[in-house]
């Protein structure tokens, strides 16, 4: 029999749990021949799930369906959860409340390692830095899904125009929310003093910018479908030329359905309503000039330069030209990367030094025994969907490590073949299967580290206060989760 199993998987989003639920589904409890097995998972967030509960818009509510089989994972004895809990540097977005568990707590008790920390920081657009009049999409989606970090709500009552810089679907998921109406918003998960700013809201018109053209967009025919039926805002028309495909040009099924949508336009006609929106395609932002007064009519101007698209390389390239476009509010929209912070990181790719599953040390040689996953591995791309295959594939490639016999590694990537495994000196060959962290011991004591079982309790909470309120559910926020953990535990 292969030797004992005891993996951390730092992480508790989807590629996390789909890795967790295939090695837990690829060595069952029973069988004789699956070595004795743990796995152990560490989030910072106090609730699971990661973008599932924190990324994904509160009216996709069929998207969050996948915490079905994560509960399911949850369910097998063999697995436990361990939330609240920043493993290694501080992050530069740190949640305050976090316990500290430093990295070598984690080799110390562990035989094998997975990183699935996903890609948590917004890229940012080196020509409107944060400011007063501009801000990141990460922090207005934190805002509106009540994550952790706390970021302030926008002042939506004093904005009248919104400028999204990017064109994928979480541009059109924050345009979306914001030209709903509150009444429509209140039957899905938004909090209620969500619903409360959004309720005060001024917005009239929101504009998406893109460097590149309509067949180079992000965002999915599903996303733009659902702003182009929005009921209470309509879109600007495009200019005709603008969606004729250039000539030789073979169009995918998802392009040409886009084109189609915009040249049939919005729902509704163009001026007919209170609320409206505008694709702006060969922009990209030059500088952004403050409003010179705090007045709310007075907006702050940005400057775009004109671009177009180099055949030869697909990207967008200046024409000399620019103009302007007054705002009350820039969000910039551009993607994310890992976080600088997080070990083995590397700069160049902007996520963990992976490659097939398998993390590399700085002179290319593979870790053993230590994996990553997801967007950490691979950046932030794909969807859930994507995310699981990828997730099935580095299972595979932990289960060839463990026992290299098993039918189930023929999806394993293999390293590339000048990438050797590297001396196993970082993490315990012989762990105490069952014991945890001593500072994970006294947090649990403590109450600052959440377990699946607690999640459950909070998670039927805010059901039913959401069932109170006619909505799915409403969020309980870290200010209360101690207590009524504390409670709950308590119950007979």
């Amino acid at each position: 029999m292969p030797p004992p199993v005891k993996l951390a998987i730092i992480g508790g989003g989807p590629s996390a749990f789909y890795v967790a639920s295939r090695l837990l589904s690829l060595l069952p409890l029973n069988d004789p021949m699956s070595p004795p097995l743990r796995v152990h998972m560490y989030d910072r967030l106090w609730a699971p799930h990661g973008l599932v509960r924190y990324g994904v818009a509160p009216d996709h509510p069929e998207v969050k369906n996948c915490t079905n089989k994560f509960d399911t994972t949850a369910t097998d004895p063999r697995f436990h959860f361990f939330g609240n809990v920043n493993v290694g540097s501080t992050p530069l977005h740190s949640i305050p409340h976090a316990l500290h568990l430093p990295l070598t707590s984690i080799l110390n008790n562990y035989s094998h390692l997975l990183f699935a920390t996903g890609c948590t920081m917004p890229t940012l657009h080196p020509a409107i830095p944060p400011s007063v009049c501009c801000i990141s999409a990460l922090s207005l989606v934190h805002w509106y899904t009540q994550h952790p970090s706390r970021p302030p709500p926008p002042a939506l009552d004093k904005i009248s125009h919104l400028t999204i810089i990017g064109q994928g679907n979480v541009s059109l998921d924050i345009a979306r929310i914001l030209l709903t109406s509150p009444s429509v918003l209140r039957q899905y998960d938004v909090p209620e003093h969500v619903l409360e700013v959004l309720s005060r809201s001024t917005i009239k018109h929101v504009s998406i910018v893109g460097r590149r053209g309509p067949l180079e967009a992000a965002f999915t025919t599903k996303e733009l479908r659902e702003m182009i039926n929005l009921p209470e805002a309509s879109m600007i028309p495009i200019e005709p030329n603008l969606l004729i495909p250039p000539s030789g040009v073979t169009l995918t099924r998802q392009q040409r359905r886009t084109l189609e949508l915009l040249q049939k336009g919005s729902k509704n006609p163009p001026g007919s309503t209170p609320k409206s929106w505008s694709l702006h395609f060969y922009r990209s932002p030059a500088s952004i000039t403050p409003p010179s007064s705090a007045s709310a009519l007075d907006m702050a101007t940005l400057t775009l330069a004109h671009t177009r698209l180099d055949p030869a390389t697909c990207r967008a390239v200046p024409t000399g030209e620019s103009s302007t476009l007054p705002t009350s509010l820039v969000v910039t929209s551009l993607g994310f990367h890992a976080d600088p912070e997080t070990t083995f990181f590397d700069p160049a790719l902007r996520h963990l030094r992976a490659y097939g599953g398998r993390i590399a040390c700085s002179k290319g040689s593979a870790l053993k025994n230590i994996y990553a996953s997801g967007w950490a591995a691979n950046g932030a791309k794909g969807v859930i969907a994507s995310t699981m295959i990828d997730a099935y594939a580095v299972a595979s490639t932990i289960l060839s490590d463990i026992v290299p016999s098993s039918k189930a590694v023929i999806t394993a990537v293999p390293p590339p073949p000048e990438m050797e495994i590297a001396p196993d000196e970082l993490l315990n060959h012989h762990p105490d299967l069952d014991a945890l962290p001593s500072e994970i011991v006294h947090g649990i004591k403590d109450g600052m580290v959440t377990q699946y079982d607690d999640w459950k309790v909070i998670d039927a909470e805010e059901i039913r206060r959401g069932r109170a309120l006619g909505k799915e559910r409403e969020r309980m926020g870290w200010d209360e989760v101690p207590s009524f953990i504390a409670l709950s535990r308590a119950r007979p």
